[in-house]
Formats: structure tokens, C-alpha cells, sequence
């Protein structure tokens, strides 16, 4: 896989082929202003990576707060939470 950096005017004229190498040559391309990077331009297949990833990752997290709140002794069932509040 390569990855390359271009400057956002220069992409401009060039979009057409940057759109291709990403397609078909799976290139990430990255964008620049100023010499900052600031967007990249990759196939879909890695952005549904990327993706599936970030779902995973938040999945663990949420998975990890549910445990430490059930092993928390401040932990209250919905019943006792009814209770406190006078519903």
C-alpha cells in the first residue's frame, strides 16, 4: 500500500486520477493546506475497516463500564433506583 501527500489545490486539478489510484491501485492519499495534513482520500474497503474497528473498540469500553458498574457496591438495580426516586 502507498501513501501519498498532496496539497489541496494541486488535488483539485488532479481529482480525477487521485480518485483512481485510490480505487484501483488502493492508495491512501493525503491531503494538504499550508503544509498541515488535513484529510486523506482512502479505498472504502479501509474506511469499513476502520469502521468495524471503531465498533469494536467501543463495544469493549462498554462492556468494561457495565462490568465495573455491576462490581461498583454503589451499584443499584432498577428496582432500588425506583425506590430512591419515589417512582
Amino acid at each position: 500500500m502507498t501513501t501519498s501527500s498532496i496539497n489541496t489545490a494541486d488535488a483539485r486539478e488532479q481529482f480525477i486520477d487521485l480518485v483512481n489510484r485510490v480505487a484501483h491501485n488502493k492508495e491512501h492519499i493525503i491531503l494538504t493546506r499550508r503544509g498541515k495534513e488535513i484529510v486523506a482520500l482512502v479505498p472504502v474497503e479501509d474506511l469499513k475497516l476502520l469502521s468495524d474497528s471503531q465498533d469494536k473498540y467501543d463495544l469493549r469500553e462498554a462492556i468494561d463500564a457495565l462490568k465495573e458498574a455491576r462490581d461498583s457496591n454503589n451499584a443499584l438495580t432498577l428496582e432500588q433506583l425506583r425506590e430512591k426516586l419515589g417512582n
